[in-house]
Order: structure tokens, then C-alpha cells, then sequence
């Protein structure tokens, strides 16, 4: 995969990544005498004849056996791609075509300015940009071009010595290390005979390969149109797998040759790429003919390349969070098609890279294997995750997980570590599965709600019990379709009962005709039951009252929930969703029992049955009681009529549980509200007083401090506020429409800077991660669950993100 450079390259055990690794596809002819065989696998070795048969495994292999093997050859991949070219460390003997390269492309890029370079443990001393500079006698400075740091050695070498000329001084062959003498060794050999001639032949071999007129002119144009050729077959190469691994294709089949039947995705579309394109149909005569040896086609490079695009991109994901400094948390398990815990790792920032604005990102960094679920396992995997990225556990802002015990406990929770390291962490429980809960609340608050919700389900399970009730369904109802209801998901409850509340007299008419058709027993007395029972019916009063109520329950909710699951959401829009959901509730309450009956009415009506609830009383089933209990007291004078009954235990009792459950589990919200309520509500902000302001921003500062550091100075933050709030355009109404007017402003604003920055970052729901499982679904299938996880964790990165 290296290209030719590989033979020009010393392998070694601490090696660095080069920014400029897009060249290395320069001269991508090898060496055959110099390949190394420990890194080649089977299919490698037998490129000579075509791309072949992958090698069928003995039987006998267990597939943990062959995750090993795959891994195993997968580091070696990965060895080899992480060398330096234009490190002279990595170099070994310099050979023509070496030599061409670098004079063409000159020297590496050089480290950034605030690089710290390492330093000598005994003295402390440490090489330094400012030997990259030359003080002449006239005072004038000149830049020591041909000097270069060697980031895999901590040596410098001069790069025109040691590509013009055999000395085996250290500046040429080994390296100089010797920071105590560097001046005087750097003023000794600038101004050496060997050292000007050298340079002499650098400078005047670059002007002649800039004008291309050097004696091997004929060479060099076939050398370069060569190389043009093996680039604009990587580029090709590159823009295929990008493709199949953003749509989750397969890149594999049964065979690795071309233009065979079942050779797979990436091998198929070469094939047609080169009935067309003439750089892919030139690559692949070559190969067929025998004129190159090297395709860059086999399942190896492939997962190569998947690796190097998802480096690329894993690097740029990393970048953008230290540059907005402040980040969130959001974590979530699963168990996977092979039974192995996955947690996923998503990170949330307010994006400032881009010159446009500011825009809030969550972020997919990885998915880890945990064999311990417990709060201090997981805690200890984010850690080491955090570390391993190179990102600050004190810049954590933000913590976002579901509502399990390990995840939000008190005690032993993975907020609750986290808080104990990082107290301004914010933990966030996911509003998504908040109202869920809060749902389940509700249902099971009322046997009359969960018998409602166990009709629902018989339905669907009459109709879905065969392809001749389904069809049925089909033909007599149209439409919506039944559909099962979810054990977990309890805001999706909605499209279940919406099928039947609008559809109810057709749903019951084909059960009739199903009951009346069938000769399945089972299947008659339910659809029997459903039609004509006055308690477990279709057609009872008080199931269409319960059917319209929780229509309107759980539609609210259903759409609240939809709306949190945003990537964009923020506190002050997952605030105004919630206030604005029990502002419903309330309403719903107070009107919604006489608004729903005038509902059902209509669906009575075209039912053709009473709208009016039962009249017979039900025996009261009392239960036994045993010698040493007391008489339960019984009020016999409170007689209450079948509706008021219905609307007392049931209605009042269902809204009081949604009321209370809201409240209860969004109580961190309601604190967001305290801390930060005076930020996200302009019009708060800008009819605030200064003594309301400076109370509110001194609350802001104490709960942004850590030890004896805060991130805003309250005073400052308010004296910035008190400004801001006049400069702000009238049409402003959104934290983030702020952040984007401060972005260019930061120096003047720098406390309101990252007063908005830290609230934005904050999370709201888990939904990022919960897509992240999906595509793990997607990439980990049944039939894919040993491959690579480097290369399963890859192609989720270049889904995920969408770089192009």
C-alpha cells in the first residue's frame, strides 16, 4: 500500500502518522525483492496470476481463532501505513527515485509552532524552532531550509547532505542530537565545503525538475505521467469504497476475481467502472496482461483504505471538539448479534471550527466491548476512552445517559463518578426515555388502562395470525394497518391505537366477517369476543372513551419525543417542549374528559351503538379476609354514577400520574431552568435589572466552579450581559442565534461566550446513540459478526459522519 517508498523506508516500533500521506500513492510500483513476506497474507501471495479465490478456511477453525488471525494481519496493515516518507529517520538507503521525490515535493512540513519537543531527562534540554533560523552578520535572518526534525528519532539531519552525498557525519547518517553544541555544530556545517556543494546540487536539480529540463528529461515525463496514472486510480479506488461503506454495502462475495459471477460489491463495480472509464480499463489490462504485478484490489488494501479514510475522519472529529474546548458525554449499551455488551461513545460540542457560525454536533467516536456493566466499569471505560483521544475529563460540561440504574445512580452511577471528579458535568437523563417512563407510569397506574392496551393487542394478533386474516384487513379496512404494540418504545403505542381510532367500524366489521368465516376456533371466539363483549370489545363505550383519551396522550407525547430526539435540541428548547406538554396536560384535565366524549359520539354513531355508559351495576368482588385483619371501612353511601366512576378512577387518576411523573423525572430540566433560565429566555434577559442580572450570573458562576476555578467571572459575565442585551438584534430569540452573533465578538464578550457555549453543549436525549446501534445493526449482521472490529468500527465512522 505504500507505494515504491516502502524500500526506501526502516521500519521501526515508534512510528509517527505524516500529514502529507496523500502522496504516497506517488510511485506506487514496489520492489519485489523487498517485500516483506511476515506482512503478507494468502490471498497477497497469489496476485501474481490474477485476483484470486479468497482461501476457504479449514473447518476446524473456530471463528474466534479466525478474529485472531484477521486482527493479527489488520496490525501489520496498520504498521505499515503509519510510516513517515518525509521523516529522514524512517529512511534507509537513499536511492533516485527517493532523492526525485523529495527534491520535487521538498522538505516535510514542519511542526506546529507550540509543539513541545521532548527533552533530554538528565539536562532538560530540547531541540527548538528557533534553530530553524540563521543569523547572518549584517543582522539579517535565513531560514536553514535543508535543516529537518526527525519526530520518530528526536534527531535533525540535513536533508540535501544526506540525499547528495555518502558523509557519515550525524548530520547526515545517524542524526544530531547533541541540543548542549547544536549552534556551534549547525555554524560548522553551513558553512562546510561538502555541505555548499551539496546544497548547490539541491538547489540546481529543483530548478531543472521545476523546468523539466534535466539530462533524464524523456524518463522523468514518462516517470510523472506514470504517476498521474497511479493517482488517478487511487482516487477511484478511494471513491468506491467511500461509497459502499456510507451505504453499508457489502464489499465482499464468495470469490476476489474480476469479472467473475459472485465476486462481490467493490470487485463488481470495478468491472463496470472499466467498460467506461479508460483510466480503470488501462488498470485492469495491465493486470490481466501481465504488465504489473500490483492492483490494489485485494480485501486487504480494502480494509486498509476504510481504516485510513476513518483515521482521517476520526482525526477531524477529534480537532473540531478540542477546538470548541467544552464537550458532553452521551453513552448507551446494547448487547450485539454475538452477545457481546457494546457501549457507544458519542461526544456533543458546539462546532466553532467553521468561519460561517457556530452549530451544535454530536459526534460518533467509538463502540467498546465492556464485560463489566457496572457504574465504575463503565466509568472506567469512558476514562480510558477520554485519555486515549487526547481530550480533558475537567472539560467535560455534560453527561447524557438513559435512566438505568448503573447509569444515574446516586450513589454508584456513572454520573454520579463522574460528578465526583468533574462536579460542573452536568448530568442530563434522556428526556426520550423520560416520557417513556412516564408512559408506562400512566398505563400502569389504572387496570383499565392496561386491559385497553391488552384489546389493542388481541387485535392485531387476530388479523396477523394469518395471511388470509391480513388480507382481510386489507380489503375490507385499507388504510392504516394494525400494528403490534412495543414492550419498550411506549411512545410508538400511538400508531397502534391511531389505526383503530380512526378506522374503528371497518376494524369491526371485518372482524365480524372473520368470525363469521373462519374455522379456526381459536381465532373465532377472539374476533367473537372483540365484537360482542361489553368489558373486552370493540364496540364497548367505555374502550372507544379510552381509545380517543390516550389518542390524544400519547400523540402529545409522541410528538414531544420527536422533537427531542434532534441533534440540534438544546435545554431551552427541551424546556419550552416540556412546560408547553404539561400546559397540555393541565388543559386536558380540566376539558379534555367532555371534548373526548363528544368524540366518541360521532364514532358511536357510525358504529350504530349507545353512547352512554353501561347502566347495570357490576358485583363488587370483594376480597377474603383472613382472622386477624381488621374490616375494611366501606363508605355504602357514596354511589357514583358509571361515568363519574370512569372519569374519577380512571381519567383523573391516569392525568394526576402524567402530571406528577413529569414533573418528578424532569426535575433536572426545572434546574437547568434556575441556572440558566435567564440565558435562553431573551426576553427575561432583556427586561432584566441589574441587580436580578448580577444575582443570577453569581449563581451561574458558583455552579460553574471547580477547586478554586471558575469558567465565567459573574461580575464580568454581567457587566458583558447588561451590553449584549442592547446589541442584540430585535429579531434574536434562540441561545444559539446569540452564540453565532458573539462568534468574531469572543474577545469583546469572551464570558457570554462561554456562558452560551457551555448551554448549548449540555444534552438533551441519547437518540445519537440509539441511531449509532442502527447502524450497528446494519454493519455487524449475522452473517459479519467476526470480521474485523477495526474495520466494522471504520465503516461506521465514514456512515455516521458523512465526510466527503
Amino acid at each position: 500500500m505504500q507505494g515504491s517508498m516502502d524500500r526506501f523506508l526502516v521500519k521501526s516500533a515508534n512510528l509517527n502518522e505524516s500529514g502529507r500521506s496523500g502522496d504516497e500513492f506517488d510511485d506506487p510500483m514496489e520492489d519485489e525483492n523487498e517485500i516483506n513476506d511476515e506482512d503478507v497474507n494468502e490471498e497477497d501471495k497469489e496476485v501474481e496470476d490474477d485476483v484470486t479465490d479468497v482461501t476457504e478456511e479449514d473447518d476446524n477453525l473456530s471463528e474466534k481463532e479466525n478474529e485472531d488471525v484477521n486482527d493479527q494481519v489488520q496490525d501489520n496493515t496498520d504498521m505499515g501505513r503509519i510510516l513517515d516518507i518525509y521523516d529522514p529517520g524512517n529512511w534507509g538507503q537513499v536511492k533516485p527515485a527517493l532523492k526525485l521525490v523529495m527534491v520535487e515535493k521538498g522538505p516535510a512540513q514542519r511542526l506546529p509552532s507550540d509543539f513541545i519537543f521532548p527533552r533530554e531527562k538528565a539536562s532538560g534540554r530540547h531541540f527548538s524552532h528557533a534553530y530553524y533560523t540563521r543569523s547572518l552578520s549584517n543582522g539579517k535572518k535565513q531560514d536553514r531550509r535543508w535543516l529537518v526534525y526527525s519526530k520518530t528519532l528526536d534527531k535533525i539531519f540535513c536533508i540535501c547532505c544526506k540525499l547528495f552525498t555518502h558523509n557519515q557525519s550525524h548530520l547526515v547518517s545517524k542524526g544530531f542530537n547533541d541540543w548542549k553544541n547544536i549552534l556551534e555544530r549547525l555554524r560548522h556545517h553551513e558553512t562546510s565545503h561538502e555541505h555548499i556543494k551539496c546544497m548547490s546540487q539541491w538547489m540546481e536539480l529543483e530548478l531543472r525538475l521545476q523546468k523539466n529540463q534535466t539530462i533524464d528529461k524523456h524518463i522523468q515525463e514518462e516517470l510523472s505521467k506514470e504517476r498521474n496514472h497511479w493517482k488517478d486510480v487511487m482516487v477511484r479506488i478511494f471513491s468506491l469504497v467511500k461509497t459502499l461503506a456510507k451505504q453499508n454495502l457489502a464489499f465482499r462475495g464468495r470469490k476476489e476475481k474480476l469479472k467473475v459471477d459472485g465476486n462481490g460489491n467493490f470487485l463488481s463495480f470495478i468491472d463496470s467502472m472499466a467498460e467506461w472509464d479508460p483510466v480503470m480499463r488501462e488498470h485492469v489490462r495491465r493486470f490481466e496482461d501481465g504488465e504489473s504485478r500490483y492492483h490494489y484490489l485485494s480485501n486487504r488494501i480494502q480494509n486498509e483504505l476504510i481504516g485510513m479514510i476513518a483515521d482521517k475522519i476520526k482525526g477531524m472529529i477529534i480537532k473540531k471538539i478540542q477546538s470548541a474546548k467544552y464537550f458532553s458525554v452521551i453513552v448507551d449499551c446494547t448487547p450485539d448479534i454475538s452477545h457481546h455488551e457494546q457501549m457507544t461513545l458519542i461526544l456533543r460540542c458546539v462546532d466553532v471550527s467553521s468561519a460561517a457560525s457556530a452549530k451544535i454536533e454530536e459526534f460518533f467516536l467509538t463502540f467498546l466491548i465492556v464485560n463489566d456493566t457496572s457504574g465504575e466499569g463503565l466509568f472506567r471505560e469512558i476514562q480510558n476512552v477520554l485519555v486515549s483521544l487526547d481530550l480533558n475529563i475537567d472539560d467535560v460540561r455534560g453527561q447524557g445517559y438513559d435512566n438505568g440504574s448503573n447509569m444515574k445512580g446516586k450513589h454508584k452511577g456513572v454520573q454520579k463518578r463522574f460528578i465526583d471528579v468533574n462536579p460542573r458535568a452536568f448530568y442530563t437523563p434522556c428526556g426520550c426515555h423520560s416520557l417513556n417512563l412516564a408512559l408506562c407510569d400512566m398505563a400502569s397506574t389504572s387496570e383499565k388502562a392496561s386491559s385497553f392496551f391488552g384489546i389493542i393487542q388481541r387485535i392485531y394478533r387476530v388479523f396477523a395470525s394469518s395471511t388470509k386474516q391480513w388480507k382481510i384487513l386489507e380489503d375490507m379496512v385499507g388504510g392504516l394497518t394494525v400494528k403490534s404494540l412495543s414492550k419498550t418504545r411506549w411512545e410508538s403505542h400511538v400508531e397502534c391505537v391511531k389505526a383503530i381510532r380512526f378506522q374503528a367500524p371497518k376494524i369491526r366489521d371485518a372482524l365480524i366477517y372473520i368470525a363469521e368465516t373462519t374455522k379456526d376456533p381459536t381465532t373465532k371466539s377472539d374476533a367473537e369476543c372483540l365484537v360482542t363483549s361489553e368489558t373486552h370489545g370493540i364496540g364497548n363505550y367505555e374502550f372507544l372513551l379510552s381509545m380517543v383519551i390516550w389518542y390524544k396522550l400519547l400523540f402529545a407525547v409522541n410528538t414531544v419525543s420527536k422533537s427531542l430526539q434532534s441533534e440540534k435540541m438544546n435545554i431551552e428548547g427541551a424546556v419550552s417542549q416540556l412546560e408547553g406538554l404539561l400546559s397540555f396536560f393541565r388543559n386536558y384535565r380540566e376539558r379534555g374528559f367532555e371534548s373526548a366524549k363528544t368524540d366518541v359520539k360521532k364514532i358511536a354513531e357510525a358504529m350504530e351503538i349507545e353512547a352512554t355508559f353501561p347502566t347495570q351495576k357490576k358485583r363488587v368482588i370483594k376480597r377474603k379476609r383472613f382472622f386477624d385483619e381488621e374490616p375494611e371501612l366501606v363508605d355504602e353511601s357514596v354511589d357514583l354514577s358509571p361515568e363519574e366512576s370512569f372519569r374519577t378512577s380512571y381519567f383523573l387518576q391516569v392525568m394526576d400520574q402524567a402530571l406528577y411523573s413529569l414533573e418528578t423525572r424532569f426535575e433536572q430540566f426545572q434546574k437547568y431552568e434556575q441556572t440558566f433560565g435567564f440565558l435562553f429566555d431573551l426576553e427575561k434577559l432583556k427586561s432584566a435589572s441589574e441587580d436580578s442580572l448580577m444575582a443570577s450570573c453569581t449563581n451561574l458562576e458558583a455552579a460553574l466552579k471547580h477547586v478554586h476555578h471558575s469558567d465565567v467571572i459573574g461580575d464580568d459575565l454581567c457587566f458583558e450581559l447588561m451590553v449584549l442585551k442592547e446589541a442584540l438584534p430585535q429579531d434574536y430569540k434562540r441561545p444559539l442565534e446569540v452564540l453565532n452573533f458573539l462568534k468574531g465578538r469572543e474577545e469583546c464578550y469572551p464570558n457570554s461566550w462561554i456562558a452560551y457555549q457551555i448551554l448549548l453543549t449540555i444534552p438533551v436525549s441519547v437518540a445519537t446513540a440509539e441511531r449509532s446501534f442502527s447502524k450497528l445493526k446494519l454493519i455487524k449482521s449475522y452473517l459479519r459478526s467476526t470480521i474485523i472490529r477495526k474495520v466494522k468500527w471504520s465503516s461506521n465512522y465514514i456512515d455516521r459522519e458523512r465526510i466527503s
